[in-house]
């Protein structure tokens, strides 16, 4: 059995910067959820360009599950672009000491029942919706399925980033 580690550095102790949203590889985090929570696809957000990676969870999502997951998908990103993650308290990340390797300046999490506090996810969460609906089983999705997904929303110009997309902003970020 895993030992549980409690999330210890609440999202009020992120350095200022990542508030600021100036900078690449700040990411939010969270599960969306299927059918009475049998299934789940996790996403990953980066708060200045909205970025989106679908983390496909097909075997399960516990915490040794999502970690491994989540590490296959960081592994992916260059260095400069896995600065900090933010997630709520849910047990899924139970193991997020895990993590931590791979974000510089860290993992932080929202205070309980508090889903505002990661606003970018929350909000791109809704637009992954249409997609992957609720009470329906997310593991027949594929990962080819998720990455036409993100395709869709990567290349969907944002009124928050000045009609450019999230792949525009995410790429010219990676360039400087």
């Amino acid at each position: 059995m895993p030992r549980f580690v409690a999330p210890t550095v609440l999202i009020d102790r992120r350095p200022p910067a990542i508030e600021l949203r100036e900078r690449l590889g700040d990411w939010e985090g969270d599960l969306v959820v299927g059918a009475r929570s049998q299934s789940a696809v996790a996403t990953l957000v980066d708060r200045r360009t909205r970025y989106l990676c679908l983390v496909p969870l097909r075997e399960g999502h516990s915490a040794g599950q999502l970690r491994d997951a989540l590490i296959a998908t960081l592994s992916m990103l260059p260095e400069r672009a896995r600065r900090s993650l933010t997630w709520d308290q849910g047990s899924e990340m139970a193991r997020h000491h895990e993590l931590a390797p791979y974000f510089t300046d860290g993992t932080f999490f929202a205070r309980p029942r508090s889903p505002w506090e990661r606003g970018t996810n929350e909000n791109t969460n809704g637009l992954i919706r249409p997609y992957l609906p609720k009470r329906t089983n997310l593991s027949l999705h594929t990962a080819d399925d998720l990455r036409v997904i993100e395709h869709r929303l990567n290349n969907r110009p944002r009124k928050t980033l000045s009609w450019q997309t999230p792949a525009q902003t995410f790429a010219a970020a990676l360039a400087l």
